[in-house]
């Protein structure tokens, strides 16, 4: 079984993401969502929720298996014996930050392989950071997120 795991912190997960996630199914046996709890990062949605969320938004999909996270990316991709880490690229600029964090995984644990994956065109723009202003100034965000997710956004930013 060759299993990938997809780490972000998916606050909230997208289309991009989810498109990262269906075309990884076609080079991978199972592809685990690794939902990182980021505590120098604040996020919108609480851990539980974006878990919950990012669940919600691939329901269906059999090989898909989203998990919550708390430790070095190297140690939980062991503890699930993932063969390789998958990463979306939208821009040149995501590469640096990338091609460091893989390099520096590899030297922690070499086994690990890092595929990265270019954005499709359509959603080569879209970030969870968008779609979160885009929801904070009242706009509509369907086009960007499943309807569950739109439907959290406008919860939370309504109150």
């Amino acid at each position: 079984m060759r299993r990938a795991i997809y780490p972000g912190t998916f606050d909230p997960i997208t289309y991009g993401h989810i498109d990262i996630v269906k075309r990884s199914l076609a080079l991978f046996d199972e592809v685990w969502i690794a939902v990182a709890k980021r505590r120098e990062k604040e996020t919108l949605f609480l851990h539980r929720e974006r878990v919950l969320l990012t669940r919600q938004a691939l329901v269906g999909h059999r090989r898909v298996k989203v998990v919550g996270f708390d430790s070095l990316l190297v140690t939980f991709a062991h503890r699930i014996k993932a063969c390789a880490a998958i990463r979306g690229l939208r821009a040149v600029s995501d590469f640096d930050y990338e091609l460091q964090m893989s390099l520096t995984n590899r030297q922690l644990r070499p086994p690990l392989e890092t595929i990265f994956l270019a954005a499709s065109e359509r959603f080569i723009f879209v970030s969870s950071t968008l779609v979160k202003e885009i929801a904070r100034l009242g706009g509509d965000v369907t086009p960007f997120v499943p309807s569950g997710i739109a439907r959290a956004l406008g919860k939370k930013f309504s109150k």
